[in-house]
């Protein structure tokens, strides 16, 4: 699995701080009616089939809290967990188990559900070329999260955002003038970056790669065009295929030779996994 970068784990150790401040704001008046001396084990379990994710952030959930709570995974990151399968063990001080508990859960149901998508979205593809990437369509404040999610399930990202790769569309393209205006100073700006161009027909795949762009993004291409485009500049470029993409559609996608299917429903289209946090009884 990749390593947590610092910018990752900056954004665990912020957007925790941030999320028990939300929740806790003046103070948990709920936990007050628990004698303070009082120390409990509990267990979560997952009520249906998942995809673990998020184990850093619920770490960071009581490392923040304090209490020295003592937390044991029998899972790792990205193991499968079948229903009603308890996968981590709290013990130590109840008030503070019981006032992380929502904000933890919050996001491992969250990022569980991210990775158990991936995860299907990848092994329907595992035979095939084809990589499946998300997109920036991300919860709000969650981007760094979720990409993370999304690797653990086993398929792959996308640019992380506005800065790390070039997306030319529509509306740039009309701006810089041309599709190959627009690459070319794309590679002035920032030499070395991959440059994307987003096509909607032959023609404009035609002239992204002989403006050099590195990706065409085919969008809302037929199956037919699909593999015109693969087959007409074969080796020149990159070929990514979007626009309402969805599991029905991704073997036909695979058999036009395209390298990748970027899918945004990975990331916006979230429920939660159904996870509990039960009380031992001692």
């Amino acid at each position: 699995m990749t390593p947590f970068t610092a910018d990752l784990k900056e954004h665990i150790q912020s957007s925790i701080a941030f999320s028990l401040k939300e929740d806790i704001g003046s103070g948990d008046i709920t936990a007050l009616l628990i004698p303070d001396d009082q120390e409990i084990t509990a267990s979560v379990i997952s009520r249906e089939p998942a995809v673990l994710c998020g184990q850093a952030w619920v770490e960071e959930v009581f490392h923040q809290l304090g209490q020295n709570i003592s937390l044991t995974w029998h899972n790792k990151e990205g193991d499968f967990l079948e229903p009603n399968q308890p996968f981590l063990t709290l013990k130590g001080h109840a008030r503070t188990i019981l006032t992380g508990e929502r904000v933890a859960l919050n996001y491992l149901q969250t990022l569980s559900y991210t990775a158990t998508i991936s995860r299907q979205y990848a092994q329907d593809v595992s035979a095939t070329n084809l990589t499946i990437l998300d997109t920036r369509k991300t919860l709000p404040g969650l981007r760094l999260a979720q990409k993370h999610a999304v690797r653990v399930g086993g398929s792959s990202n996308h640019r992380i955002g506005l800065y790390d790769a070039f997306l030319i569309k529509e509306n740039h393209i009309m701006a810089a003038g041309s599709i190959a205006n627009a690459v070319t100073m794309a590679k002035k700006i920032a030499p070395g970056k991959t440059i994307e161009v987003e096509t909607e027909n032959l023609a404009e795949v035609a002239m992204a790669v002989e403006s050099g762009a590195d990706i065409i993004m085919l969008d809302n291409f037929s199956y037919e065009d699909m593999a015109t485009a693969v087959e007409q500049h074969k080796g020149k470029v990159k070929f990514e295929a979007s626009g309402n993409m969805d599991q029905d559609k991704l073997m036909m996608v695979a058999k036009t030779g395209v390298d990748y299917v970027s899918i945004g429903a990975i990331t916006k289209h979230v429920q939660a996994i159904d996870l509990s946090l039960r009380v031992h009884q001692e």
